[in-house]
C-alpha cells in the first residue's frame, strides 16, 4: 500500500511568518505533526509519502504513486483541503481524512467527497480504518464515541519523512487536554479536560530520535496546556534536565500554558533549566468581567500583569493571544488590550476577532440564542466574528484593527522587545553557542539594514541592542530574533486592515439591503 500524506495549505497568518523564514531559507514554521503520527500508528508494512503543500506543492508524479491519500488539516485551512480532496477524487484516488477540522465539521469532508472519515484521536480510529481496508470496504465513518486512548502507547512520530531544511521549528507533543473550561476552547471539545501525559522515556525517545536525524535548533512542545499535569511535567523536566547537558543542549524549546505557570516558581525554573526559553499564554483579554462570562476562571485569580512579569524574570519570553468582541464587552476594549501589552512588555500579541468554534459550549450558547452567522465563513484572525455581537460589529472591528495597526507599529514593537528581554532572567545556557552559518550572517545583515538605518527605528535599533548584549549577553541572539518578528508583522497587519475592511464593507452592505427590505415590507403592509 502506497500513501500519500497531504498537508494542506495554511493561509497568511498571525504565525505564518513568510517574511521572517524568507530570510532564514525556510519554507514553513512547524512540520505537520499529526501526520508523521498517523504513519507511525499504521502498518510500517506500507510505504509512506509526504507532500506538506506549505513546503512543496504537490507533483502528477506523487499523485500517481498514490494508492491511497490521507488528509489532515485544521479549520483555517479548509479551503486548500477541500480542493485537495476534490483533486484526488478527480484522479480516481481513495480518499481518507482525519484531524480537527473534519473531526469538528465532518458533513463537509464527506460533502466534499472524501470516503473515510478517520476522526478524534488516531490511536484509537487508525486501527479501525485499517480494519475496514482488510475487510475491502470502500467507505466509512470510525469514531472513538467518547473513548480517549492512552498516549503512552503512542508510538515515535515518523520524523525521518520530513525535510528538515524547509521547516524552523521542529514540534513534539507531551500531552493532550485541558483541565479548565472555557467557553470559546475546541481543545477540551476535541481532547477532553483530563490532560494525558506520555512518558519522560516515550518523549526523551522522541527528542532522542530528532537527535539521530541531525535536528538541532527550536522545537515547539505544541500540548495546547504544557502545564496541564503539572506532577507528570515536573517528572518530564527532572528526567529531560540531564539529558539536555549531556547532549550539550541541541533544542531550544518553546511551549503553550496557562497563566497559573506564575505560581509555580519550581516548574518555571525546571522549564528553563531544561532549554525551554518562551512559553506562549492565552490570556484573551484584561477586562475580568469578560474573563469571568467565558469561563476563563484561572486568569481572574490573581493580577494577570504580576503573572507576566513573574513569567519573564523567570527566564521565559512571553508570547500571548487576546480577543476581542466577548459578550458584554465595554467600548475601547481594544485600547485597554494595546494598554496592558504596553505595560506588561510583551513583544508578540497574537490578536483575533471572537469566533464561535464548532461544538464549543459558545457555539451551543449561541446556536441556542440565534446568534450564529456565516457558519460556512473561513475562520482567521482576518475574519469578522460569525456571530451576532452585543456591541455594532463595526465598532469591534474598527478597534480590532486600530490596535492591531498600533502593537506593530515599528518603534512601538522595538521598544516592548527591548524592555522585555532587559528584565528576562539570565538563562543557564548560552545561545550565542549556536551555530553561525552564512544564512544567519545574511538574516543580521538585513535585519541591521531595514531597522539600524532606513527604518525611523535606526538609533533605538543600534543603542537597544548595544545594551542587551552589554547586560544579558546570552539572550542577546534570541533578542534580534524576536527583533526579526517585525518584519511579518508590518506586512501581516496590511492584510488584517485590508481584509476586515473589506469584510466590514461587504457586511454593511449588506444590513443595509435588508433593512431596506424590511422598511419597504412595512411601508407595503401599512399602505394594505
Amino acid at each position: 500500500m502506497r500513501v500519500l500524506l497531504l498537508y494542506p495549505l495554511f493561509p497568511k497568518s498571525f504565525w505564518s511568518f513568510e517574511k521572517i523564514l524568507e530570510l532564514v531559507d525556510r519554507k514553513a514554521l512547524m512540520p505537520p505533526l499529526g501526520l508523521v503520527t498517523v504513519a507511525a500508528i499504521l502498518p510500517q508494512s506500507w510505504e509512506f509519502r509526504l507532500v506538506d503543500q506549505n513546503v512543496c506543492p504537490i507533483t502528477e508524479a506523487d499523485w500517481d504513486w498514490a494508492d491511497l491519500v490521507i488528509l489532515s488539516a485544521m479549520i483555517v485551512q479548509r479551503e486548500d483541503f477541500l480542493h485537495q480532496i476534490w483533486e484526488a477524487k478527480r484522479r480516481g484516488k481513495r480518499v481518507a481524512v482525519g484531524g480537527p477540522y473534519p473531526t469538528s465539521l465532518p458533513h463537509e469532508a464527506q460533502a466534499a467527497g472524501a470516503d473515510y472519515l478517520i476522526l478524534d484521536e488516531g490511536e484509537i480510529t487508525l486501527p479501525m480504518f485499517v480494519d475496514a481496508l482488510e475487510r475491502g470496504e470502500a467507505s466509512g465513518v470510525f469514531r472513538a464515541n467518547g473513548e480517549k486512548p492512552d498516549v503512552t502507547t503512542t508510538p515515535i512520530p515518523r520524523f525521518d519523512l520530513l525535510d528538515f531544511k524547509a521547516y524552523d521549528n521542529m514540534s513534539v507533543q507531551f500531552s493532550r487536554g485541558c483541565p479548565f473550561q472555557c467557553e470559546f476552547c475546541d481543545i477540551i471539545v476535541l481532547y477532553g479536560r483530563k490532560p494525558r501525559t506520555k512518558t519522560p522515556q516515550q518523549l526523551l525517545a522522541e527528542l532522542e530520535r530528532l537527535y539521530e536525524l541531525g535536528w538541532q535548533g527550536a522545537v515547539f512542545m505544541v500540548d495546547d496546556n504544557f502545564i496541564g499535569n503539572k506532577r507528570n511535567v515536573k517528572l518530564f523536566l527532572k528526567e529531560l534536565k540531564p539529558w539536555m547537558v549531556e547532549h550539550g543542549y541541541p533544542f531550544r524549546f518553546q511551549t503553550e500554558a496557562s497563566v497559573d505557570l506564575a505560581k509555580d516558581q519550581e516548574l518555571m525554573d525546571l522549564m528553563v533549566e531544561c532549554g525551554f526559553n518562551a512559553v506562549f499564554l492565552g490570556i484573551e483579554t484584561p477586562d475580568e468581567e469578560s474573563l469571568t462570562l467565558t469561563q476563563k476562571y484561572q486568569n481572574t485569580r490573581a493580577s494577570l500583569s504580576d503573572s507576566v512579569e513573574t513569567i519573564i524574570r523567570s527566564g521565559l519570553r512571553v508570547m500571548a493571544g487576546f480577543i476581542i468582541g466577548f459578550d458584554g464587552e465595554k467600548r475601547g476594549a481594544g485600547d485597554r488590550i494595546v494598554r496592558f501589552v504596553e505595560q506588561t512588555d510583551i513583544p508578540s500579541a497574537m490578536f483575533g476577532i471572537l469566533q464561535a468554534l464548532p461544538d464549543t459550549a459558545l457555539w451551543h450558547r449561541l446556536k441556542k440564542e440565534g446568534r450564529l452567522r456565516n457558519q460556512d465563513s473561513k475562520i482567521d484572525q482576518a475574519t469578522l466574528m460569525n456571530f451576532v455581537p452585543t456591541r455594532p460589529i463595526e465598532e469591534i472591528a474598527r478597534e480590532y484593527v486600530d490596535a492591531f495597526w498600533t502593537l506593530y507599529d515599528p518603534l512601538c514593537y522595538l521598544e516592548r522587545t527591548h524592555r522585555h528581554f532587559r528584565k528576562m532572567g539570565t538563562p543557564p545556557y548560552s545561545s550565542t553557542s549556536r551555530k553561525i552559518d552564512w544564512v544567519s550572517v545574511r538574516a543580521l545583515l538585513k535585519i541591521a539594514w531595514r531597522q539600524g538605518v532606513i527604518r525611523k527605528t535606526r538609533l533605538k535599533f543600534w543603542l537597544n541592542l548595544f545594551d542587551i548584549a552589554w547586560h544579558n549577553p546570552k539572550v542577546w541572539p534570541d533578542y534580534l530574533a524576536v527583533c526579526a518578528h517585525i518584519e511579518h508583522f508590518l506586512h501581516y497587519r496590511e492584510i488584517v486592515r485590508d481584509q476586515i475592511e473589506a469584510q466590514l464593507t461587504e457586511y454593511l452592505a449588506n444590513e443595509g439591503k435588508l433593512t431596506a427590505l424590511a422598511s419597504d415590507g412595512k411601508e407595503k403592509a401599512i399602505a394594505s
